[in-house]
């Protein structure tokens, strides 16, 4: 199943031409490497966008073994990463600077015109900008996805404030859109904690309160942040940390976690934690009474890298070249893989995007990817979404929620690009000092 918009892309685009599946042909140095893993896999969100909108597909599956019904399904969160993707483009030249602003003009004006509750985005979307379910009584406004691609906006605010006229008048636009998110009323009638879900059918039924620790903390980040509708730091400390239940003191093959995350037993979640509240938000220095969140999330991957080399279940191909744990599809449908939730999958983006964290071990990771496992894990938009080498199970498929996190995040372990972009804003600025965090760039 090919899309058929890659024609013409392909044609426009020299430098983001489709690279040889044979990877072991040319020796590449680790810049080389990563920057080629960047191109491959920021594809997804140009030459894959879903064409109405410019904005993230949900997920595309270049195999044919089951028919996809939703491959023009538009994923808030995902386009949010699309859009941070977009910036690194531009910088790293996979894309002219011309052809960054058209695409990213292109998304902002979908958003600008798709349904609203509150101000917060679906977590899907239709082309229409009409509002796709995600679940029975999950149909309208979803806070954390919309946390995602507010954290976006700022961003492409920052990145296009010393522009040209038309870059400025794109930044205001964004600059709208974030401020026009009510995180306050998402609060249910001034409770001091956020809730997930709100809907005009069904109003509070999902009833879910964000509490943390899991993937988050940029939620209540940027509830605190906005100044047009910035909570109060008590829904903060009383709601996302629990009044002080936040913290934990456990250790797991030698690293210490103090944040008790919220999986069954004395453990640690899915590696996504550790990247989708950060592809902004700089975890470097960045600390409160509750955590040092470097130390955090370096901790975290570190016992993903550890838990594969003890391999305690015996899985075939783990170790210090294939390791990484995440919410990806799996050889059991869609899990969140974790070392208390392990059926054997490896999900790259877990590694990849962990590369600020562990540039070393992460490396180890991609470069047995690319060189050595070769078209069984390597497609049109850079390595697929899974594999199981015990099951022998490599589906050609992709999710945008999982290739988002690999190109911004490994930007930020080169350079630092959107971490520094998203942290120079006033309003971020303020609103962390309001929470009470420290961070050098503060």
């Amino acid at each position: 199943m090919k899309l058929k918009l890659l024609i013409p892309f392909l044609a426009l685009l020299g430098s983001c031409s489709v690279s040889k599946t044979k990877n072991s042909e040319k020796k590449l140095s680790d810049d080389e490497l990563l920057t080629e893993v960047q191109r491959q896999t920021y594809k997804y969100f140009y030459e894959g966008a879903e064409p109405i909108s410019g904005l993230s597909r949900e997920r595309y599956h270049s195999d044919n073994i089951y028919p996809q019904n939703d491959k023009d399904i538009i994923a808030t969160g995902a386009s949010g990463f699309g859009i941070m993707g977009t910036i690194v483009a531009i910088e790293r030249k996979f894309i002219t600077r011309a052809q960054g602003y058209e695409h990213l003009k292109k998304g902002i004006d979908f958003l600008a015109k798709a349904e609203r509750f509150h101000g917060a985005w679906a977590h899907w979307m239709y082309p229409s900008g009409k509002a796709k379910p995600f679940s029975k009584g999950d149909d309208a406004g979803d806070l954390v996805e919309t946390s995602f691609l507010a954290q976006a906006l700022v961003t492409l605010r920052q990145y296009y404030a010393s522009g040209n006229a038309e870059e400025k008048a794109l930044a205001q636009k964004a600059d709208e859109l974030w401020k026009g998110i009510d995180w306050n009323f998402y609060r249910k009638n001034n409770e001091n904690v956020l809730y997930w879900h709100w809907s005009p059918t069904v109003g509070w039924k999902m009833n879910f309160a964000i509490t943390g620790y899991n993937e988050c903390l940029i939620t209540y980040i940027m509830a605190a942040c906005s100044p047009t509708h910035g909570v109060p730091a008590e829904v903060y400390h009383q709601g996302w940390a629990k009044s002080g239940k936040i913290n934990t003191n456990i250790s797991m093959y030698g690293h210490p976690i103090k944040l008790k995350h919220n999986v069954v037993g004395e453990s640690v979640g899915p590696l996504f934690w550790a990247h989708y509240s950060y592809l902004g938000l700089n975890p470097k220095g960045l600390k409160d009474r509750y955590a040092d969140y470097w130390q955090e999330n370096r901790n975290q991957t570190l016992i993903n890298y550890d838990y594969a080399i003890a391999n305690p279940k015996g899985f075939k191909g783990y170790g210090k070249n294939s390791w990484g744990m995440t919410a990806s599809y799996s050889v059991k449908g869609y899990k969140a893989h974790m070392p208390s939730e392990d059926f054997g999958v490896i999900s790259p983006t877990a590694a990849l995007s962990s590369y600020p964290y562990t540039p070393k071990e992460s490396m180890q990771v991609i470069r047995n990817l690319y060189e050595n496992m070769n078209d069984k894990v390597w497609g049109e938009f850079g390595f697929y979404d899974a594999y199981s080498e015990t099951d022998n199970w490599y589906p050609k498929r992709y999710i945008g929620i999982d290739q988002g996190p690999i190109v911004v995040m490994i930007e930020n372990g080169r350079t630092g690009l959107l971490w520094n972009l998203f942290m120079s804003a006033p309003e971020i600025k303020a609103g962390l000092k309001k929470l009470g965090f420290e961070s050098p760039k503060i």
